[in-house]
């Protein structure tokens, strides 16, 4: 890239990756120094994530999306300590993304439980369809690259899930976070799978 060239990011994820990198690559770098391995990093960040689930479960949904917008950072941190320690692995990253489905799944489960007292049938059937979305949106892509396209594409990934409940958690508007994220995260599934079907015809 030539002096003054503006980069381009295919993703927000691969923006704010490259824009955390100023804080995430010197905090690696003295990860390495202690000998931490990257995959510690990614068994801290599902461990983060059972904590915040705890508390939203005892009913402290402000202070769980206050942590959730403060933890999230470790997704990128492993990934920034295995770049910076030359231990990027197959596994590492198999085990990076299966964990988060995992997280995911267990910050729903903690809304969940939080929610179910109070008789909001409504967000309980949100939240099944908020998870179903994200594991489409996930899968869509694990398919699509095992047939061989690339497909990053799509309006909202983890990281943006993760930023958009975080915030509505520390306001309150729970509802309307797990509206946007159930009808934004079949929006993106449908996304990749049309980028797919593109890309077949095109190349098939």
């Amino acid at each position: 890239m030539s002096q003054g060239e503006t980069k381009e990011y295919e993703t927000f994820t691969d923006w704010a990756r490259s824009k955390g990198s100023i804080i995430t690559y010197p905090i690696a770098r003295v990860l390495h120094r202690w000998g931490v391995h990257p995959n510690t990093i990614t068994l801290a960040g599902l461990g983060l994530a059972i904590g915040v689930s705890v508390l939203m479960a005892f009913g402290y949904t402000r202070l769980g999306g206050a942590l959730l917008l403060l933890t999230s950072s470790v997704d990128a941190l492993d990934g920034a300590l295995a770049r910076v320690g030359g231990q990027r692995s197959r596994f590492g990253a198999f085990l990076d993304s299966t964990l988060d489905r995992i997280s995911e799944g267990v910050l729903m489960f903690g809304l969940l439980v939080a929610l179910y007292p109070r008789d909001s049938a409504l967000e309980v059937y949100l939240i099944f369809a908020t998870l179903l979305g994200a594991l489409m949106v996930s899968y869509t892509r694990a398919r699509a690259e095992g047939l061989g396209y690339a497909c990053k594409t799509g309006l909202l990934t983890r990281i943006e899930r993760i930023i958009l409940l975080g915030v509505c958690l520390l306001f309150d508007w729970i509802r309307p976070a797990l509206i946007l994220l159930a009808a934004l995260s079949w929006f993106t599934a449908l996304q990749r799978i049309l980028y797919v079907y593109r890309e077949a015809r095109r190349n098939p």
